[in-house]
């Protein structure tokens, strides 16, 4: 399922073939492997995506159902801008099948092959995106496992790998080599083929190969039958010829047959930056400043782009379609003159680019980050009250204070003000502008078909500490009196996170919604403090959590990280999958309630243990709900679960030794901890 389609051509569909896979309508075929089939899809705002539908014969195996489905949970965890993230997946699906973004470009496999070897500053270009990839994939606690030519596509905004963390079948081009449970010869590290094992360092070894063969045009291990590829990989050393002398040694190092000598993929992508700097010191002027290290990467690759005529067309609805969230500390790479310093994510200070409105930064620069887990206290403040109808309508203001309308010049916020803002600058407000566009984009999923909602541009006005959004609406009076107090509610959590979260340095304290309408002045329709404003409030207060002050025990980050690591006890597994099941099936009963415009599955909700404190975790990642459809949906995922754990304790007796229940939610800064109990009979059990 690797080599899927991705050189921009679309096979036509098979006899057989569905039309349409979840909510995407299937025009063709990208490709097949022994996974299954790569459908070519077209989602409802007319996005490009890849469909990848399992093998019948893979789907009746439980324990692979059951391994495909935790993976597909870890896998929705991983993005960065050199990776395609997983869109959404059904693991319960009598074939399950995921559906991940549509790239268009070959693969390094089919590029060499027709082009060549990469060379100059493109080949390091290259080594310093898969790195980085793979370094975003390794933080969120997935390892690859299928490192190869042919599972990296060469776009024209740059490498990107895909497949990562998916439970490969066995297929025709597996290693056969006793030790090795899976993979392609001479892409398997020595521990692989010795015992079995994987891990970060397995896939650091085969990065080592791919910019090897990237360099050269030819596996560093040669080519030939599996065993004597198998015994070349275990026993020999790598053919490092050609490789230029700069990324020699990394490439080398990378190759090590000891796992602990090869370096981790951050540490590789810092230092394969630094080497790019480098390059770029030569060939650019020196004073040519790059604010991020994928500047760099644009700077210097040059893939021209790939297209069909036989792809259908994208609906226009004048918006972009933006694939995920902001980066939290994106790389930086600052002062080519007099130096280089490579600063890799985490690493970095705010540095300063000034580009045109955020709205039009391509979605390939605003990579899915996955929030850090934050434990909120059952007592923190109420959040979310619904405003009312005039205050969206009519444009007053929604709750900025006096004190906050007195800090800011030039009274309250109006077309002028706007005028008067600019697009974003730096890196900490283009985060915020990727993240409020991002939000806005899944609304927009959300509101169904009667609203037509285009958020267009945020600006910055720095001496009024105001963060402003524009957007087109068209609707009926009560769909826009509930389009803009949505849009309102989200806006004023997404600042709240990713000012005072992630950019605290930064002076923005209000946000202003501005309505731009054909033939007519923009309005001003709402403005807030997302600071002190009640809206922003996203913890459950002590209503939500009745009765839970004498348990004891308390659910907490920690807990949930236990959790979202995949299990290997299969009673675990079966009481999960039972549970899981049962809690998509109700929440998808429960769409009217919950306001929910999409069928959920596998992708969104999820169950996980924790076996040092005897918990079970549920958790969702849908990101739209309010406080009260969230309780509504925590009411009935606590019952689930509770009674999930008391028939497994009634059956199994003490070999069960799970009795505690936690539900959560993604939050704009992390996980929310909504609803937790402990299973002591199925009449204690929350209805």
């Amino acid at each position: 399922m690797s080599e899927s389609g991705s050189s921009g051509r679309v096979q036509p569909a098979h006899a057989g073939d569905p039309s349409r896979i979840g909510p995407y309508r299937i025009v063709g075929r990208l490709g097949a492997g022994g996974m299954g089939t790569v459908h070519a899809g077209v989602a409802p705002d007319g996005m490009r995506v890849a469909v990848k539908v399992i093998h019948p014969s893979q789907a009746q195996d439980p324990h692979f159902r059951a391994r495909f489905r935790r993976e597909v949970e870890m896998s929705s965890r991983v993005a960065g801008p050199y990776l395609i993230p997983l869109l959404t997946a059904d693991a319960n699906a009598a074939n399950p099948w995921l559906a991940t973004e549509y790239v268009a470009g070959p693969t390094l496999n089919q590029q060499v092959l027709a082009q060549g070897r990469l060379t100059g500053p493109g080949l390091y270009a290259f080594a310093a995106a898969t790195a980085q990839a793979l370094s975003a994939v390794h933080a969120a606690g997935v390892v690859h496992r299928d490192v190869k030519p042919q599972n990296v596509i060469l776009t024209p905004s740059g490498p990107r790998v895909l497949d990562f963390g998916i439970a490969h079948a066995d297929d025709d081009t597996r290693a056969t080599h006793p030790g090795a449970t899976t993979g392609t010869p001479g892409w398997i590290s020595p521990e692989q083929y010795r015992t079995g094992a994987t891990g970060p360092e397995g896939d650091m070894f085969a990065w080592g190969a791919l910019v090897a063969y990237a360099a050269t045009g030819r596996p560093p291990f040669g080519t030939g039958a599996p065993d004597a590829v198998a015994f070349r990989v275990t026993s020999g050393e790598p053919d490092l010829d050609g490789v230029p002398v700069p990324l020699r040694e990394i490439v080398r190092r990378a190759l090590s047959k000891e796992p602990g000598d090869r370096p981790s993929a951050d540490d590789a992508a810092e230092e394969c930056f630094e080497l790019l700097a480098a390059q770029l010191i030569q060939a650019m002027r020196a004073d040519t400043l790059f604010t991020r290290a994928e500047d760099m990467i644009t700077a210097v690759w040059d893939m021209p782009p790939v297209d069909d005529p036989a792809w259908p067309k994208p609906a226009r609805r004048g918006r972009r379609p933006w694939a995920g969230m902001l980066v939290v500390a994106a790389a930086v790479i600052g002062g080519l003159a007099g130096g280089v310093v490579a600063l890799m994510p985490g690493k970095a200070e705010s540095g300063r680019h000034e580009t045109s409105d955020a709205s039009s930064v391509p979605a390939s620069s605003a990579p899915v980050s996955p929030a850090p887990l934050s434990s909120v206290p059952a007592s923190s403040p109420a959040g979310l009250p619904k405003p009312s109808g005039a205050s969206a309508k009519t444009g007053t203001k929604a709750g900025t204070s006096k004190k906050r309308e007195q800090a800011v010049s030039g009274g309250p916020a109006s077309a002028e003000s706007w005028a008067e803002a600019r697009p974003a600058r730096g890196e900490g407000e283009h985060d915020v502008a990727r993240a409020v566009l991002h939000d806005q984009g899944l609304l927009v999923q959300e509101l169904g078909d009667g609203i037509d909602l285009t958020p267009r541009s945020v600006r910055f006005h720095v001496s009024r500490e105001e963060v402003y959004l524009s957007y087109r609406l068209s609707s009926d009076e009560p769909g826009t009196v509930y389009a803009e107090t949505e849009v309102a509610d989200l806006m004023c959590r997404t600042l709240r996170d990713t000012v005072l979260r992630l950019h605290p340095d930064l002076p923005y304290r209000t946000y202003v919604m501005v309505k731009e309408t054909t033939g007519h002045d923009p309005q001003v329709t709402w403005d807030d403090d997302f600071l002190t404003g009640a809206r922003c409030a996203s913890a459950a207060d002590d209503a939500l959590n009745p009765s839970y002050a004498g348990l004891g025990w308390e659910p907490d980050e920690q807990g949930l990280g236990q959790a979202m690591v995949p299990s290997t006890d299969s009673a675990e597994i079966d009481v999960a999958d039972r549970a899981t099941r049962r809690i998509i099936e109700r929440t998808n009963g429960m769409r009217g309630t919950l306001g929910t415009g999409r069928v959920l599955g596998n992708a969104e909700l999820k169950m996980g243990f924790d076996p040092g404190h005897s918990a079970m975790y549920v958790w969702s990642d849908y990101r739209t709900w309010n406080q009260e459809q969230a309780a509504a949906w925590a009411d009935m995922a606590a019952g689930e679960a509770c009674r999930a754990l008391v028939r497994q304790r009634d059956g199994a007796g003490d070999a069960w030794p799970y009795s505690r229940y936690a539900v959560a939610e993604r939050s704009g800064s992390g996980y929310l901890m909504i609803r937790w109990g402990t299973a002591g009979t199925l009449a204690d059990c929350p209805v």
